[in-house]
């Protein structure tokens, strides 16, 4: 064997050194890292709302209010809290008892109740009700939804969770399906559920597309609505900002909006002979759809008679709609929430209302809300939701008035 050359031996040394300062780049590293996140991610929520009754019960009954929000640390980034809560977050057993209803048009509806009538917090007569409407091409069964009927379970309350048309068990009997914009299945579920417990008071919860019907739902029926207050989480505040999002950033794109344009074409694939030939509607290439603006251009804005997808959308935005909204109002929202750019999340409008109140988060994602360590059961959002149930039927919402 060859004696080493004064290049060999140069070489061992300079790796030599590199191995005895890699300690040293990983602790420098991993200060960097807890430098940026206790300076740019931990910090408290912006809350914007003109009311100052409203504002000073959220501060008086959600301790949350005051809080910082510390995002789960080795995933704060909004794309990562989005996927990690789906696949995270523990999934609670619910004992629902489905109802199926049917509509003025002939369509059914399929509701999911969770009676709580083995608590003896209230009557069943006038235990309160919580109305629940989940995402997109959500049901009952998602996680989100699960984990917020334990909480209102645990408190003593009956939940609800409205299943749209298509979804869940539920048959589609007619050649619709729905839409943001369009809220007659809201209101006709909301007075069946106000006929069946009168005396009950009611409060709505909607996450994401839920949270959009929601509120239009609440601007179109004013001082008529027949929910005591709501809660929205993650809603598109601006459909058109969404789409952008959705469309002209890569990995959202491949991410979510393919994902989701799979999801809606499922539903009229399963159904596909109940649309054949119904308002020039070509089935074949609603199929093809690749992103949720191609589904809603081929089939949602022809479906409910609007004159373009741009029409559809501009009904669907309830962001221009917040001073018609008279009930009080929790909106949550994260500033990098992959489905509604921070510059669409409309903090000004919420300044100018006595009734809507917007929670920004500076991460989140969407339905992320990831926090501690380990986020397996409870994030953010459902302490949130917790706080915000618990202060309305407990103190009562005419505090807000």
């Amino acid at each position: 064997m060859d004696a080493p050359t004064s290049e060999d031996i140069s070489f061992f040394h300079k790796l030599m050194g590199t191995v005895q300062q890699s300690p040293v780049v990983a602790l420098c590293l991993c200060g960097l890292y807890s430098a940026y996140y206790l300076l740019y991610v931990v910090k408290r929520p912006i809350i914007a709302c003109r009311g100052a009754s409203f504002r000073r019960f959220l501060d008086q009954h959600l301790p949350i209010s005051k809080e910082k929000f510390w995002p789960t640390w080795w995933c704060f980034e909004s794309r990562f809290q989005t996927v990690f809560r789906a696949i995270l977050q523990s999934s609670v057993h619910v004992d629902y008892k489905s109802e199926f209803i049917r509509t003025p048009d002939g369509g059914e509806i399929q509701l999911d109740w969770s009676y709580n009538d083995e608590s003896s917090t209230f009557p069943k007569e006038n235990r309160p009700t919580i109305l629940l409407l989940p995402g997109l091409t959500g049901n009952s069964q998602e996680n989100y939804m699960v984990n917020m009927v334990k909480d209102a379970s645990d408190m003593g309350y009956r939940c609800v969770v409205f299943i749209n048309r298509g979804l869940g068990n539920s048959s589609l009997k007619t050649p619709r399906t729905y839409c943001a914009a369009n809220v007659e299945d809201t209101e006709f579920v909301i007075d069946h559920i106000k006929n069946r417990f009168p005396q009950a008071p009611l409060m709505a919860t909607g996450v994401s597309l839920g949270g959009m019907i929601l509120l239009n739902y609440l601007a179109k029926t004013g001082d008529k609505a027949k929910v005591e207050a709501a809660m929205v989480v993650s809603v598109g505040w601006n459909v058109f900002a969404a789409v952008d999002s959705l469309t002209n950033v890569p990995l959202n794109y491949y991410l979510f909006n393919r994902t989701l344009a799979k999801s809606l074409c499922y539903l009229v694939e399963k159904h596909v002979k109940i649309f054949e030939n119904h308002l020039g509607i070509d089935t074949s290439h609603v199929l093809k759809s690749k992103t949720i603006q191609d589904f809603d251009t081929r089939f949602t804005a022809k479906v409910f008679g609007y004159e373009s997808v741009y029409h559809y959308y501009s009904e669907a935005s309830p962001d221009f709609k917040i001073p018609s909204i008279t009930k009080p109002v929790l909106c949550l929202s994260a500033a990098d929430d992959p489905f509604q750019p921070e510059y669409a999340i409309p903090l000004s409008k919420a300044k100018e209302s006595d009734n809507v109140a917007i929670v920004m988060t500076s991460h989140g994602g969407h339905i992320g809300f990831l926090e501690g360590t380990f986020p397996r059961n409870h994030n953010y959002m459902n302490r949130w939701f917790k706080q915000y149930v618990q202060a309305v039927f407990s103190h009562g919402i005419k505090k807000l008035e």
